[in-house]
């Protein structure tokens, strides 16, 4: 994958300014208080303050980056590493040696590593899996049903990841401790990231405890299948495979603790970002029957009326469009940081070395100034003489340059699998309880949806 980069043109000069700072801050939470009480809200207003705000933190001053060219600048820049209060709540999660937050020369090599099992045309093998699972779906709810997508959603996200990509048969009593935990993990990283008040996040408090335990889960998961594959003797020709075979820079077999966090670097960020995309897609199916109804036309007319398979991925393009204007207003991945390694630059505003910098996609894909009718959910904006009026970097769910989310392709072919084979099904309607609110946290998803299928 080619990995770009942009430099400052010049050198830092006197004349560069300092960006504005936003209004509202209190003291000691500064800007956090807005950003656990109306987050998405908050990070959408910050446009009307200029390209570039400073933000409060707590003690620590953040820069947020408001416009698609200088978050796609941001992105490709050498000037900036994966670093900030995201990527420090998501360590205890992640670890410090995983894909997901490694920096420079080990970051390229675990990025050699992984990516063989995400190459296009290595995308394919993983086809009669996902088939199976999208049509498990629709076998196992029943007309009439109360579905709980939250459970059922994480359930097919990970059985997918962990067959195709760990090649386990990890049934559904693991895919429900893994829906449980990440729900409270994510919770408590995120509230980490906005009020940084470290040392009362020890305390013995009950949603400390919580978290505490969540996180033992978590881990205590990971190590279980790295354990069974190991005493299995196996080496299937998988990711697995590949990390307990991988070496380092010295040519030596990469360590146990690095093994453990690419595999929670690829098992849980990815469950829950796919898992979160397809409550989204789930409510989009209940709230718009009429591109429901197009997409089971589109299935029928790509497959004869046989069931979905992978190879009829290609031939639905509404149903793929339908899917990338779902991320485009619920992206699961609603915020992300960044560290500046040197004194730079962004948008003619000064940006000191060390310095924190965030950025929302829910805001930049919601922004009027990229998008007519930028609210309306219209598939259609992603037609080929349509898609051309939105601005480069205004959509970019799995990111850009050498932090592209390798799974983008594997992504994608399973949520529109998984998509066609539930509206050639069904139609879907909410049911009394049901809470389609936005939930917030590190991933952005439905607080509680519940919806009840309608046999075609």
């Amino acid at each position: 994958m080619t990995v770009e980069s942009v430099k400052p043109e010049a050198p830092l000069v006197p004349e560069l300014r300092e960006p504005p700072r936003a209004g509202g801050g209190v003291p000691v939470l500064g800007h956090g208080w807005k950003l656990v009480r109306d987050p998405l809200a908050f990070m959408s207003r910050l446009r009307d303050h200029g390209d570039v705000v400073r933000l409060k933190l707590g003690p620590k001053t953040v820069y947020a980056v408001t416009t698609p060219a200088l978050t796609g600048a941001l992105a490709l820049s050498n000037d900036f590493i994966i670093a900030g209060p995201l990527w420090e709540s998501l360590e205890g999660l992640l670890g410090k040696e995983g894909v997901a937050t490694a920096n420079g020369p080990r970051h390229r090599r675990q990025r050699r590593t992984i990516q063989p099992a995400f190459r296009l045309d290595a995308i394919p093998a993983y086809g009669p899996i996902m088939e199976e699972e999208a049509h498990a779906l629709t076998e196992r709810w029943k007309p009439g049903q109360t579905i709980d997508c939250t459970s059922e959603s994480f359930r097919v996200a990970v059985r997918i990841a962990a067959r195709c990509l760990l090649r386990g048969d990890y049934m559904d009593e693991r895919a429900e401790r893994l829906c449980v935990a990440l729900a409270t993990v994510f919770r408590g990283m995120y509230r980490r990231m906005v009020v940084p008040l470290g040392p009362l996040y020890k305390l013995p408090l009950p949603a400390n405890r919580e978290f505490n335990r969540a996180l033992a889960d978590l881990h205590l998961l990971v190590d279980e299948i790295v354990a069974e594959r190991r005493a299995s003797g196996q080496k299937p020709d998988d990711l697995l495979t590949a990390l307990l075979e991988a070496t380092d820079e010295n040519g030596d077999p990469i360590g146990e603790q690095e093994i453990h966090d690419q595999v929670v670097a690829i098992l849980t960020p990815g469950s829950e970002t796919v898992a979160s995309t397809i409550m989204w897609l789930l409510h989009m199916l209940a709230e718009h029957p009429e591109h429901a109804d197009r997409v089971r036309d589109e299935v029928e007319a790509v497959t004869g009326g046989k069931p979905v398979a992978f190879a009829d991925v290609r031939g639905l393009r509404h149903t793929n469009n339908v899917v990338v204007e779902s991320m485009r207003l619920s992206p699961a991945v609603w915020i992300l940081t960044r560290r500046a390694v040197r004194d730079t630059e962004l948008g003619g505003y000064r940006i000191p070395a060390g310095a924190d910098i965030v950025y929302s996609p829910y805001a930049i894909q919601r922004d009027p100034k990229s998008y007519a009718r930028n609210l309306d959910f219209d598939p259609d904006r992603w037609l080929p003489d349509r898609v051309k009026d939105v601005p480069k970097h205004a959509m970019s769910p799995f990111s850009v340059g050498n932090r592209k989310c390798p799974s983008d392709h594997f992504s994608m072919a399973q949520l529109t699998l998984i998509t066609a084979a539930l509206a050639t099904r069904y139609r879907f309607e909410q049911v009394a309880g049901s809470n389609d609110s936005t939930r917030v946290g590190i991933t952005l998803r439905p607080h509680d949806l519940r919806v009840r299928p309608v046999e075609r």
